[in-house]
């Protein structure tokens, strides 16, 4: 069953919301040919990202984004609507990126996020650690990106405890 919100706002989220096997759909947000040429010139300057004349002889027929982009807009909507806004505590990392379709001038994306395990942290019991798998989709449901991501957040139960004086 995939699901459009948890049962708490990001601003009351900690890690005990984030339950595995729960899937969550939230979106969307929209490219445009600009925001792709932008992105690729400061950062991944590949004939195909900036040049329409050049990118339309090309595989793909015609400007695409950079990956990095897509993960930059896919990474909008998780904080956004994912992410915990008061109890994320960083992230070690993502593991397993893939670009299986490209992201073009004018798609709207969406994410499916895929909460693999949550489990307390052994060495930190103020916390604990999501891993979840992200998958973006455009408007033609052709999925665009896909990573697992792991997420530290801080536990509700540490933080209501009183605070030692």
């Amino acid at each position: 069953m995939i699901l459009d919100n948890f049962a708490v706002p990001p601003d009351n989220r900690y890690f005990e919301d984030y339950t595995p096997g729960h899937v969550y759909e939230f979106g969307s947000i929209t490219v445009s040919e600009a925001e792709i040429i932008e992105f690729a010139r400061r950062f991944d300057p590949q004939y195909f990202h900036v040049d329409p004349n050049r990118a339309t002889a090309s595989r793909f027929g015609g400007i695409i984004a950079s990956g990095w982009h897509t993960i930059g807009l896919a990474m909008r909507l998780y904080v956004d609507h994912y992410l915990s806004h008061v109890a994320s505590l960083a992230s070690p990392g993502v593991d397993e990126i893939r670009w299986p379709n490209p992201v073009r001038p004018g798609d709207s994306l969406r994410i499916r996020v895929t909460i693999l395990e949550a489990r307390p942290s052994r060495s930190k019991p103020d916390r604990g650690i999501v891993r979840a798998r992200l998958e973006a989709m455009n408007q033609r449901d052709e999925l665009v990106l896909s990573m697992t991501a792991i997420s530290i957040l801080g536990r509700r139960e540490m933080a209501t405890l009183p605070s030692p004086e």
